[in-house]
């Protein structure tokens, strides 16, 4: 198990020098300057990338990026805040899109597994429909319609809850947003534990565990979602990143000061600083949740960890 885990660890090491590469890249590649002014003369112009180092060779500005990101240095900001350091912004903003990005996934995770159980314990019943049709729409419909209908009819005609958020109410001013980001989650997850449910239910060894004499809640937990909870897993990881990702347009509509606001204004105003430096933050949660989430298959299912290692052995 530990030498599973080290090559697991040692991928996304290398998965992040890669990213770094390829940001470092995606920056120097960018139309455009950070100082977009036509105020400005060509003679300060010069004077803030001597500043700011953007004068020195292709190389030595490589190395100091790399250096400055794995040291937790993100730069400053050039026109959202100027000269505020980016680690100052992301720690105003970060734990709140965290925050409402896990509590839409533990939402949608516990829902959606609900009803996916629901339906295929049911199947072919009223309540097997009626999780097939939530599934579906949630599926199908972005989360910004949700987001756009909870408003009208929660915040707007009945008032029960806020439409914009409030720093001074987290909690409640954070319902529909949530709510809204879960439906995707939910929907997904939904429709995978019911065909993987089924999938078990109908298998040789549920019917050996039955022979047995097991039933019950015991036969459906021990067995049935345990072994139904390895290609769970394998949606559950992507989606909470795209979860996380996906808050760029929720935090917008209900004015959220989270990470995903900040995206989309540093994009807006070309503060490249910012936008590279988000995009390593989401980067970096998608590589770090993919490594849990490979690392709980060997522990959920050795069987996996036990190939994986014979074909690299091999």
């Amino acid at each position: 198990m530990k030498k599973y885990i080290l090559k697991r660890i040692l991928y996304s090491i290398v998965a992040v020098l890669v990213l770094l590469l390829l940001l470092f890249t995606m920056l120097e590649l960018m139309p455009g300057s950070p100082f977009n002014d036509d105020k400005l003369s060509d003679e300060q112009i010069a004077a803030l990338y001597e500043k700011y180092g953007l004068d020195q060779p292709v190389y030595i500005r490589y190395f100091r990026y790399v250096f400055s990101i794995l040291k937790g240095d993100f730069g400053v900001s050039y026109n959202i805040a100027a000269n505020v350091p980016i680690t100052q912004l992301l720690s105003e903003r970060l734990p709140v899109s965290i925050r409402l990005g896990g509590q839409a996934v533990f939402i949608g995770a516990a829902i959606g597994l609900v009803l996916g159980l629901v339906a295929a314990l049911k199947h072919n019943t009223i309540f097997d429909t009626i999780a097939t049709i939530i599934s579906v729409l949630g599926v199908s419909l972005p989360s910004y319609v949700f987001a756009l209908a909870l408003s009208y009819a929660f915040g707007f005609r009945l008032s029960w809850f806020p439409l914009l958020y409030d720093a001074q109410t987290p909690f409640i001013s954070s319902v529909l947003p949530t709510v809204a980001l879960s439906m995707f989650s939910m929907a997904n997850i939904a429709r995978f534990t019911r065909t993987e449910m089924l999938e078990v239910l109908h298998s040789d060894y549920m019917l050996l565990a039955e022979s047995k004499g097991i039933s019950g809640p015991k036969l459906i937990i021990r067995h049935a979602l345990r072994n139904a909870l390895v290609p769970i897993i394998t949606v559950l990881g992507p989606l909470i990143v795209n979860t996380m990702t996906g808050s760029l347009v929720i935090e917008k509509i209900f004015s959220i000061p989270g990470i995903g606001e900040l995206m989309v204004r540093s994009i807006q105003q070309n503060d490249y600083n910012v936008t590279i430096a988000l995009s390593f933050v989401y980067s970096i949660m998608y590589i770090g949740i993919m490594l849990v989430v490979d690392i709980l298959y060997g522990i959920i299912d050795p069987r996996i960890r036990l190939s994986k290692e014979d074909s690299h052995e091999s």
